[in-house]
């Protein structure tokens, strides 16, 4: 180890600090590795390059090239071919950069988030909608027109119609603004 600590030693040779001491003999002589795969340069169950081949040029026949790894390995045992595991055949394709999209799949799309409007006190944002409500009476139905706060959940207004009309949650909301305004302006005059 020419002037080099046995940290840096140990890091070059890819071991840990605590191996190589272990491997040091009591005279201070390196003795030979004895890690049990130290000699292989591959593992041995790994796929030799024609089989990583094979799995691509299957992934890439036009009845496969559109379907996942987990459909293509038993469509292939279907027809007593076997060239790999599906978890192979995930790893090829990441290997090669193939797993993220391939064939007639549409590319993944960005969906931006959604607006949403924070509230830090009452009366500041409201939400409404209209749900269908059934009776007992087969075919009858009403429509709930409902405005509630977000902050406090208080229902700030309601109605129940029988149809449901783009008109009828209008005048829903201008009533509900009003009183409202109404309400607030009450409550500045009590205070003077």
């Amino acid at each position: 180890m020419g002037g080099e600590s046995r940290y840096q030693a140990a890091a070059v040779i890819g071991i840990s600090e605590r191996t190589l001491k272990r491997w040091r003999s009591e005279r201070g002589a390196i003795v030979e590795d004895q890690r049990p795969h130290a000699g292989q340069s591959r593992q041995p169950h790994q796929l030799t390059h024609e089989e990583e081949q094979a799995i691509l040029n299957t992934c890439h026949r036009p009845e496969y090239q559109s379907l996942p790894p987990s459909q293509i390995v038993p469509l292939l045992a279907d027809e007593g071919v076997y060239l790999a595991s599906e978890s192979s055949f995930y790893r090829v394709l990441k290997k090669h950069h193939q797993q993220h999209h391939r064939g007639r799949m549409k590319p993944r799309r960005s969906v931006p988030e959604p607006t949403s409007f924070t509230a830090t006190g009452p009366n500041q944002v409201w939400s409404w909608d209209i749900s269908y409500c059934a009776s007992v009476v087969r075919g009858q139905h009403w429509h709930l027109y409902l405005i509630m706060d977000i902050y406090s959940r208080k229902i700030i207004a309601w109605e129940v119609h029988d149809t449901e009309s783009s008109e009828l949650a209008k005048q829903l909301l201008e009533r509900a603004l009003l009183r409202g305004l109404l309400t607030s302006a009450a409550m500045i005059t009590e205070h003077r």
